[in-house]
């Protein structure tokens, strides 16, 4: 696409063909700033790429930032690169400190090179690990049980160190699982292999698998099923604005969960997803995997105090729905 007029501030978003970061794109581009998607495609799509410039590259490639970072002139950055798997974490951790981490700290040291002074994070809650009581405020110990939270808990240590040093500014958002898609069916979740829980549940209700595997029914949980706190994609793009601006108008570092504050059920959703498809959804039970909590849910009045933000999307039924039209739109191509 046209790069558009240089008077429009523009954000490097790393990892934007992916999920989330498709998604923040179109929040940026909303707030009238200029989304600079920076990805390697291994895990992203170039289909997702709609609402700026897109610069093909790896984060751990520090001279392709260099280069980057000298032809945009980026206000800020974005990061979303990383790898999010907890299975492949635990089975592949290898890859998880080298993407995850070295190339995190490439991307920081790049931003430092390039007089960058705000930086917003995609953390997550899997750096909290087990925690004793919920909901997860902030101040809960982090004690990640897998590479995925280590790996991330370890960027969040560097953030805070460079800011001590150089004066980056970070904004690191713990939000917990993500879901749904941009209603229009323009964009949304897109991995292969497809491993959450709602996109499998939509490919089962679809017949494109046999059967959603219900990994672990003996959780110390009401239905014996693992219990999250799923937050809209959307929410979580406007989130992300709303930490940007934060740091615009001078806020300093700060972690904060981005969730709704209500768990539900792998049976929950389950049942959302028959009503909101109206499909049976063939269900296998499986064994528990590594490295999964039994409930992960946020306290979001952290959030809600330093940004302003509240996530609109409440009703687990609508946020599969959301994800349904996409789902269905794919099907279609």
């Amino acid at each position: 696409m046209n790069e558009a007029s240089p008077d429009i501030p523009r954000v490097l978003v790393t990892g934007g063909a992916g999920y989330v970061g498709s998604h923040a794109c179109k929040a940026l581009k909303a707030a009238a700033l200029l989304p600079v998607t920076y990805d390697n495609l291994s895990r992203g799509h170039r289909e997702l790429v709609r609402y700026g410039p897109f610069e093909e590259g790896d984060i751990r490639d520090a001279r392709r930032l260099h280069d980057v970072f000298s032809h945009h002139m980026p206000v800020a950055v974005m990061h979303f690169a990383a790898f999010a798997s907890v299975g492949e974490s635990v089975e592949k951790p290898w890859l998880y400190y080298d993407n995850n981490f070295v190339g995190a700290l490439t991307l920081i040291e790049a931003a430092r090179k390039a007089g960058i002074d705000k930086f917003v994070f995609s953390s997550t809650c899997a750096t909290y690990g087990t925690p004793r009581r919920q909901p997860i405020t902030e101040d809960v110990p982090q004690m990640p049980i897998n590479a995925y939270g280590r790996s991330k808990l370890m960027v969040e240590f560097a953030l805070r160190d460079y800011g001590s040093a150089c004066g980056l500014r970070s904004v690191m958002l713990r939000y917990f699982n993500a879901s749904g898609a941009d209603p229009s069916g323009e964009i949304g979740e897109w991995h292969d292999p497809e491993l959450h829980l709602i996109p499998r549940a939509l490919m089962a209700a679809a017949g494109d698998i046999d059967a959603l595997d219900m990994f672990g029914t003996d959780y110390a949980t009401p239905d014996g099923t693992a219990v999250r706190d799923y937050i809209h994609v959307c929410d979580l793009a406007e989130a992300h604005v709303a930490a940007l601006r934060y740091l615009q108008e001078g806020g300093g570092t700060v972690a904060l969960n981005l969730g709704t504050g209500r768990g539900h059920s792998a049976r929950e959703v389950l049942e959302a997803a028959r009503r909101a498809t109206g499909r049976d959804i063939p269900v296998r039970n499986a064994g528990r995997r590594a490295g999964d909590p039994p409930v992960l849910v946020a306290d979001v009045a952290l959030a809600q105090e330093t940004l302003g933000f509240s996530a609109r999307w409440l009703d687990i039924e609508a946020i599969i729905a959301s994800a349904w039209v996409w789902h269905d739109r794919q099907r279609k191509f």
